[in-house]
């Protein structure tokens, strides 16, 4: 079947979208390629089609387990062979969806990053003969890109190992270096790398320079003054998304929060009625807008400073996907460059706390396994960095995975112990019942520690794991796996100097952090600058423009072609009384505060492992320096206090 009767065929389109055709046309003759398209400019169909028509399963990795789900469910509406594997899953499904895999039946399988370090899921994976990879938020697995995932990074080895046909690496926010990265990473050919343009015509852009305390009244005056239609509110704080969607509600406004904070059936209560139409107004971090298909979106406002141009153009990008015009107005105000400055300085851990982890590893074994969250407490770094962390030393020949397992479960017995050991072999119920009498029994969940009831019962962790998961399969018990650990191999030959990868984790994690503040820069260059917006922005991704777009608040208004100072004219150091409580804080010697950086941390307001673990988030203290640089407060840390042995 030739594309253009699949797209007819499969998804009912008369015609494709600008770029698709080039895309497909690159995957079918069996080279791989990379498309660069606009948030809402038909990324997703450039794999779904070829993916129906090559021999083979597409695998699909994806951040996002509601982009999934949603994609899934609309093929599976055009009865298309797609499935997605998650964590929500049951171990039923999940065997139906490995049969699937290994018979040739299914053609989509979308997963997320992490999955690919699953060994299981592997094993399975190299039965399947694997057509495609496509790669969404392809600018993840560049360290010149915004959003970094460490899983991402590994992607372009993995798919060597797997033989993968072909690949497609999509995104929406790629610059011309990341771009270029991801077409070395994955042998893509320039000819092969198609882009349509960041182009927005139908979007007019505004900043306006807004002090903090103006902000609230100059949001509810546009909205009020706007015709109606569908809003978001970008906000860096989940406080503040409350705070703004309270005040607009108050005065009348149809405003709800979203953010991380929130439990997860209220936040999908939110997002349900903002796609229905019931609220038109949410207010959020930016947790909110990935994978959210609602065309109509009329409005979107930056309450905050974006924390850089990709995330910009990702978030108003949002709004006027259908075709009609639609505004972005980013509330400019110099106030939010320390506090987003911050959370960035905050991600970096201290020199000792890597040093500690590097000599953790290199120090276990030759083969060894451990828990990133432990890890994390125990080090003060955060997961996500610890796995960062680990994934840098697999990337550089010192580590080797050896797949992720959990060290235990859960299980809540249906019916009696009676009455499940019942009509079992003499030998099973022996083996059921010790692994009953191994268990830590509370008022309704069982607990088990697989390592440790492998040595009491000498029994292999297996067996009993196998044994459990049978229960659960016969609809004995409900079973929750708890304690996830990741198995690793110190690679034979690799170096094992802990000063030499100390030094490299450290430079590889300033040279992000420079990198995360150049960004930021550049979102105060655009607001400064008296040019033309989308000018500027298409500039930055490689694009260019004609001409000025004629409508943007530097093209038109009073204060166009002029420059709109953001950056502080002074940067605030430390007074005397922010000195004495650094100095007072540091004297009563918590454990959690013992390097300068936790005691920056503290004084910021920025979370850590250990200062949630020793609830100092709750001390009248934490956070009372935000408005201070963070910089400013370590430097003060480090040359005016000695450090606690």
């Amino acid at each position: 079947m030739k594309i253009d009767q699949a797209l007819q065929s499969y998804f009912g389109y008369p015609e494709f979208r600008p770029g698709q055709r080039e895309v497909i046309n690159s995957l079918m003759d069996g080279r791989s390629a990379l498309a660069v398209f606009p948030t809402g400019g038909g990324k997703s169909l450039c794999y779904q089609l070829p993916a129906l028509l090559l021999n083979g399963l597409t695998l699909v990795v994806s951040p996002l387990i509601a982009l999934m789900k949603d994609q899934v469910e609309a093929l599976m509406e055009k009865n298309l062979a797609a499935a997605r594997l998650d964590s929500t899953l049951s171990s039923e499904a999940v065997r139906d969806i490995y049969q699937r895999m290994e018979s040739g039946e299914l053609k989509l399988l979308y997963v997320a990053p992490e999955r690919l370090a699953n060994e299981g899921f592997l094993r399975h994976l190299r039965r399947a003969t694997i057509s495609m990879l496509a790669v969404d938020e392809a600018h993840c697995i560049s360290e010149w890109g915004h959003n970094f995932r460490p899983d991402y990074l590994k992607l372009a080895r993995q798919s060597k190992e797997l033989c993968v046909g072909r690949v497609l690496a999509l995104t929406a926010t790629a610059t011309p270096p990341v771009a270029a990265d991801i077409r070395k990473r994955f042998g893509i050919a320039e000819k092969d790398h198609v882009q349509t343009g960041f182009a927005r015509p139908e979007i007019t852009y505004r900043v306006t320079p807004c002090p903090a305390e103006n902000r609230n009244a100059h949001l509810l005056s546009q909205l009020l003054a706007q015709e109606a239609g569908p809003a978001i509110v970008y906000v860096t704080l989940q406080r503040t998304a409350e705070e703004v969607a309270g005040y607009l509600s108050d005065n009348g406004l149809s405003a709800r929060a979203y953010h991380a904070g929130m439990k997860d059936e209220h936040r999908a209560g939110v997002q349900d009625r903002f796609m229905n139409g019931d609220i038109d107004i949410v207010v959020a971090t930016i947790a909110f807008g990935m994978g959210i298909d609602k065309a109509d979106i009329r409005y979107v406002y930056h309450y905050n400073l974006p924390k850089s141009l990709e995330n910009f153009v990702q978030e108003s990008g949002r709004a006027g996907r259908d075709g009609s015009p639609a505004f972005c107005e980013i509330l400019a105000c110099r106030d939010d460059l320390t506090v987003l400055e911050n959370f960035v300085y905050g991600d970096t851990p201290s020199p000792a706390a890597l040093q500690s982890l590097v000599e953790h590893v290199l120090m276990r074994g030759e083969e060894f396994s451990v828990s990133r969250y432990q890890l994390s407490g125990a080090k003060d770094i955060r997961p996500t960095v610890i796995s960062t962390a680990l994934t840098y030393l697999e990337l550089d020949g010192v580590l080797s995975p050896t797949g992720p397992f959990y060290a235990g479960y859960q299980y809540q017995l249906l019916r009696s112990e009676d009455q499940i050991l019942a009509g079992h072999t003499e030998e099973r119920k022996q083996l059921l019942q010790k692994i009953f009498d191994a268990s830590d029994q509370g008022w309704k969940w069982y607990k088990i520690d697989l390592e440790g009831a492998a040595e009491n019962l000498d029994e292999p962790a297996d067996r009993i794991r196998k044994a459990l998961n049978y229960l659960a399969d016969m609809g004995d018990v409900i079973l929750k796996p708890t304690g996830l650990r990741h198995g690793y191999r110190l690679v034979e030959g690799a170096d094992r100097n802990v000063s030499r990868w100390t030094e490299r984790l450290v430079k590889l994690f300033e040279n992000r952090e420079s990198g995360e503040v150049a960004r930021l820069g550049r979102v105060v260059d655009l607001c400064e600058s008296p040019d033309c917006i989308p000018e500027q922005l298409l500039a930055y991704f490689g694009d260019e423009m004609k001409e000025s777009c004629g409508k943007c608040s530097c093209c038109t208004g009073p204060n166009a072609g002029a420059s709109l100072p953001v950056r502080r004219e002074t940067r605030p150091g430390l007074n005397t009384e922010q000195a004495a409580l650094l100095n007072e804080v540091h004297r009563e010697e918590h454990i959690a505060l013992r390097q300068p950086r936790q005691l920056a941390r503290f004084l910021c307001g920025l979370t850590s492992p250990a200062t949630s673990r020793a609830r100092l988030d709750r001390d009248d203290r934490f956070g009372k320096l935000e408005q201070v640089p963070f910089q400013e407060v370590l430097f003060h840390a480090k040359t005016m206090l000695q450090p606690i042995r």
